[in-house]
């Protein structure tokens, strides 16, 4: 680059740092925390609402009923919102408070499916304290996106998940049947209908066919 290509561009720049760039600046990020956060604009009175069973007084015999009717919502994405909150209200009050929410950075606020990992991780048995305390911060101190917290607690739960040996040999057992089976059921269908073997030997592979499918 230039020395005059430089100082143009430093330039513009200067004339980009002004009330109207840094109030959009501002907006951007006031916009970012908004929308981070909308989701407990409906949460809340859902949680309350399934909690308190308000349903029943409208008319609707489940909650899941009155979600999907009257506000459109599945049942699982309705479920999800009242969880996340409860587990918010319970684990982390602070991101109820408006103060938390604008004191911090808006890269860094957790979005909700990030707090929905973390609230399936605080009841996984395999987890110790201190994975959760890992996964806490990466989620509340880091706000990293729900798909890469996912990623780490379903790596730490196979790493810590502790392994049967006779479970392990009987699932490969069952594994190696079952593909036995199957290469002798392809036979008998080959053999049938080609007519590769003598009939006898046809029977033969079906008797040993469900001999197989009584072990599994």
């Amino acid at each position: 680059m230039s020395v005059l290509v430089h100082e143009e561009r430093i330039s513009k720049l200067k004339t980009l740092d002004n009330p109207t760039s840094k109030e959009l600046r501002g907006r951007a990020e006031s916009g970012t925390r908004s929308f981070r956060t909308a989701w407990m604009e409906l949460a809340q009175p859902l949680y309350s609402i399934w909690r308190d069973k308000l349903y029943e007084y409208w008319g609707y015999e489940k909650f899941a009923d009155y979600a999907e009717r009257e506000l459109g919502l599945k049942k699982s994405m309705a479920l999800k919102l009242v969880k996340t909150y409860c587990f918010i209200e319970q684990q982390e009050p602070q991101y109820l408070k408006k103060e938390t929410v604008e004191a911090t950075a808006p890269a860094s606020l957790p979005e909700m499916d990030a707090f929905h990992v973390l609230r399936l991780a605080r009841g996984k048995k395999e987890l110790t304290k201190q994975d959760y305390a890992e996964i806490r911060r990466q989620v509340v101190d880091k706000g990293k996106s729900a798909a890469l917290v996912r990623k780490d607690l379903t790596a730490l739960i196979k790493e810590r998940k502790v392994v049967d040996p006779d479970e392990e040999r009987e699932k490969r057992s069952i594994a190696a049947i079952r593909r036995i089976l199957n290469a002798i059921r392809s036979f008998h269908k080959d053999a049938q209908t080609l007519k590769l073997v003598k009939a006898d030997i046809v029977q033969k592979t079906e008797g040993l066919a469900k001999e197989l499918e009584g072990l599994l």
